[in-house]
């Protein structure tokens, strides 16, 4: 051989052997991140659910009380009309 020539490497295709392990390995990490990335965002979407069914029952629980609380107060009211009007005037 004459110097000056690039040497052929024994096995031709080693090289792109080379570049599919490295894009295989490539490809397999990236795999690994966007499982853990979907993990990630189950897991924060079973809270958000969780957090919201909680806040359901709470308003819930609000509108029970807030019907109740007018109840009363419409029924103070026609109690206090009632008691002021049989009040003799003066």
């Amino acid at each position: 051989m004459c110097y000056g020539q690039q040497r052929r490497s024994i096995s031709p295709n080693r090289p792109s052997r080379d570049n599919n392990a490295l894009a295989v390995n490539t490809l397999r990490v990236r795999l690994a991140e966007t499982e853990a990335r979907l993990e990630r965002a189950r897991a924060r979407e079973a809270e958000l659910t969780r957090r919201l069914e909680e806040m359901k029952r709470f308003v819930s629980v609000m509108e029970i009380l807030e019907s109740y609380l007018k109840q009363r107060f419409h029924e103070q009211q026609e109690y206090m009309a009632r008691f002021f009007s049989s009040l003799p005037a003066k």
